[in-house]
């Protein structure tokens, strides 16, 4: 099981930035697949970005490209995403995720205001 603990949520307003951290247990952290998933009050989870173990590969779901850059330090064991341009519709809690090992993080709140 891979421990995750997310950090750097916040408030912030329309336009403004913001990076949220997960931090990751274990010495297997490099080899693997990590995510970036995002709920708000009423809706499901859905994806926000993925990037592969050696970092040379990312995704990102239509609604944050261009915007948001997920990366990852293997030294530091710890999951990145950075956000710029953030619209109200970001606000949510963001979770981290090792699709590997079905390892979900707490969460850590977003909100974005007008």
């Amino acid at each position: 099981q891979v421990q995750l603990v997310e950090s750097g949520g916040g408030l912030v307003q329309a336009g403004g930035s913001l990076r949220v951290s997960c931090a990751a247990s274990g010495r297997t952290f490099s080899t693997y697949a990590m995510g970036w998933f995002r709920q708000a009050p009423g809706k499901e989870r859905e994806f926000v970005a993925a990037i592969w173990g050696s970092g040379g590969t990312t995704t990102y779901a239509d609604s944050v490209k261009g915007r948001f850059t997920i990366s990852r330090d293997n030294a530091k064991n710890t999951l990145y995403l950075q956000m710029n341009s953030l619209k109200p519709e970001d606000t949510a809690a963001y979770y981290c995720y090792v699709p590997a090992r079905n390892s979900w993080g707490q969460g850590t709140q977003v909100t974005v205001s007008s």
